[in-house]
């Protein structure tokens, strides 16, 4: 373990115990990071920092049940990227904003979290491919419906009233493709990790 890393050490124990300092040293290490990418998502700074002194409310709350120290990082950019989709939608601006590249900063942003656990470029080309052919080979319908809500982000409504079924068949699908989805990919992905890809 090298110096540095034996530093980090010392301050995530005592993060843990509830060390103002040592969470001083991570909001100062990581806080630049963190409301840099706020600010690229949502594009406004007075609520990226918002978004951001939340996640690291949020890390002071929940800062017993992070177990290493880079998790720390996956927890922040978890958090944020959750905060950040809350906001567009709230908006209604994911609606009408350009929907490949908002799901590219997504895929790029699941790499970072999964670089962050220590996953390897090859792993996660895996992992995408995986994520991919567990959703073509879901069954028709309930794959239409699952991109048409996780892709296209369309509402419920929307989407009954385009493939002409109700609200409860468009539920059923999606927590159909959900339930497969999570069996296929639960061996391969951190829990919160594959709630987050298939959720957000």
């Amino acid at each position: 373990m090298q110096p540095n890393e034996k530093i980090e050490q010392l301050y995530f124990q005592d993060l843990k115990k509830g060390n103002e300092k040592a969470f001083e040293y991570f909001f100062n290490k990581y806080y630049g990071h963190v409301l840099g990418f706020c600010i690229q998502f949502i594009g406004n700074t007075q609520e990226a920092k918002g978004v951001t002194q939340e996640a690291f409310l949020n890390l002071w709350l929940n800062r017993a049940s992070i177990e290493k120290p880079n998790g720390i990082k996956s927890f922040l950019y978890t958090f944020s990227k959750s905060k950040c989709l809350n906001a567009l939608r709230h908006k209604k601006v994911k609606q009408n904003y350009q929907s490949t590249v908002l799901n590219e900063k997504e895929r790029q942003l699941n790499i970072e979290i999964l670089h962050a656990m220590n996953f390897d470029a090859l792993v996660l080309t895996e992992l995408e491919q995986l994520i991919q052919n567990s959703i073509e080979n879901l069954p028709h319908k309930t794959k239409l419906v699952f991109r048409k809500k996780r892709i296209e982000n369309k509402k419920n409504r929307e989407i009954a009233e385009e493939l002409n079924i109700t609200l409860k068949t468009v539920e059923a699908h999606f927590t159909k493709a959900l339930k497969i989805l999570r069996f296929n990919l639960a061996d391969h992905l951190p829990f919160f990790i594959l709630l987050n890809i298939l959720l957000q």
